[in-house]
């Protein structure tokens, strides 16, 4: 993947959480917070937007964090104007651990609103954590704590950065593997930091295609040319050869890194996606927090869900279909009810409530599939592949008790 997006929306669940959920069903988000925190398998930077990323890949991001040092950013002006407050915050946090930027005394600039209302404490934080002086030790209500980067994962202390050379072919390297082929314009707007500078991506493909590490593919009705690394065209031609490109039913959060780039996205699927929650209410489609229907390797519609966590109910919103969609009616609601009963199970909504489903010919259908076979379920709505666990490095997470569903995802 890459990296596991975090994101503070919680209409329905935290961003990450519903990530993993997709994948491997219900299971404790305990067991994820220790995996970050406690067991620093993973820790928090930035890669496509906020992101949890493997600790393993730790020299490789602190080549973007010494070279962003360097960069001109939308930072280059503050610092100018403000070099003692980042000596001030590191200090304080060296000395007294852990610290969050409501522990620093400040106000926000006057007459400004937005990413730039910051207070100049704040504004420090976030530089000293993309540069790698501190890192985020721990959450608490979703709120960073930052720590001293050596203190939180002291591994740091004997890993070297990479060079810049490595570390671009890394980072596609990273990308080209996640996507398993794509074009120059997909490898820009998936791991999206940091940005290359003009022509220094495609020197860095064409050394790895001149050493064989990358090839050039076709890819019926699409324009290329395509790339993908040489190690997984062995996977490329048993997915080819598979009697079905995929099995099961689940439900993608708006920031699973596979709707990174939308405009791939559209192009693969035919499946136009825009997260409406910065959409006016009067002016929104589909809703405020829709969930991508994955079916049998198609996205065939998207769920707007909201939980109500006082009264532990899940509201289906609105259920929409996309016209064209060309699959099983049977098959697909009886994936989707699957996929409804387990979220309903992972956010604790004993109460399962079903409002809209466009088309309108398709709700009681899909509130028969919801009610024969009983309440919420702990399995697993979807299975990746084997090996789906090796990208992270994880380890394997703890699930309820599950049952297979009537069409064994795989």
């Amino acid at each position: 993947m890459g990296g596991l997006q975090l994101d503070s929306i919680n209409v329905l669940d935290r961003a990450h959480y519903l990530t993993v959920w997709s994948r491997f069903g219900p299971y404790d988000r305990a067991w994820l917070d220790r995996v970050v925190y406690r067991r620093r398998i993973l820790f928090e930077y930035w890669a496509h937007a906020a992101c949890l990323v493997p600790t393993t890949m730790l020299p490789w991001w602190r080549r973007a964090m010494l070279d962003y040092r360097l960069r001109h950013t939308g930072w280059s002006d503050w610092l100018r104007r403000n070099p003692r407050v980042l000596g001030r915050v590191k200090a304080a946090v060296s000395a007294n651990g852990p610290m969050g930027g409501a522990d620093f005394e400040g106000r926000r600039p006057p007459g400004k609103s937005g990413w730039w209302s910051w207070r100049p404490v704040q504004h420090a934080l976030h530089y000293l954590w993309m540069t790698g002086a501190l890192t985020v030790h721990s959450r608490q209500h979703f709120h960073k704590r930052y720590d001293l980067l050596e203190r939180v994962i002291p591994t740091v202390l004997t890993c070297p950065p990479v060079s810049a050379e490595e570390f671009a072919r890394w980072h596609l390297e990273r990308s080209l593997h996640a996507m398993g082929a794509a074009t120059e314009r997909d490898l820009a707007g998936y791991m999206t930091f940091p940005r290359f500078a003009r022509g220094a991506r495609r020197e860095a493909l064409r050394a790895m295609i001149k050493r064989g590490e990358v090839v050039e593919l076709s890819v019926e009705d699409r324009p290329g040319p395509w790339l993908a690394l040489a190690r997984d065209l062995p996977s490329l031609r048993r997915a080819r050869r598979a009697d079905a490109p995929a099995h099961g039913t689940t439900l993608l959060s708006p920031f699973d890194s596979l709707l990174w780039h939308r405009e791939r996205v559209k192009r693969l699927f035919d499946f136009e996606y825009r997260i409406e929650v910065y959409t006016p209410g009067d002016k929104r489609v589909h809703g405020y927090y829709t969930l991508p229907i994955l079916h049998e390797g198609r996205l065939i519609g998207r769920v707007d869900a909201k939980t109500h966590r006082a009264e532990r109910r899940l509201e289906i919103r609105h259920v929409h279909f996309e016209q064209d969609a060309r699959v099983d009616q049977d098959r697909a609601l009886g994936g989707l009810a699957d996929a409804l009963r387990s979220l309903a199970t992972f956010v604790s909504g004993d109460d399962l409530v079903l409002r809209r489903v466009t088309p309108h010919r398709l709700r009681a259908p899909l509130a028969h599939e919801l009610v024969i076979h009983g309440g919420p379920r702990d399995g697993p709505p979807y299975c990746s592949s084997e090996g789906s666990y090796a990208p992270l490095g994880l380890p394997r997470p703890t699930l309820g008790a599950s049952r297979r569903s009537r069409d064994a995802p795989r």
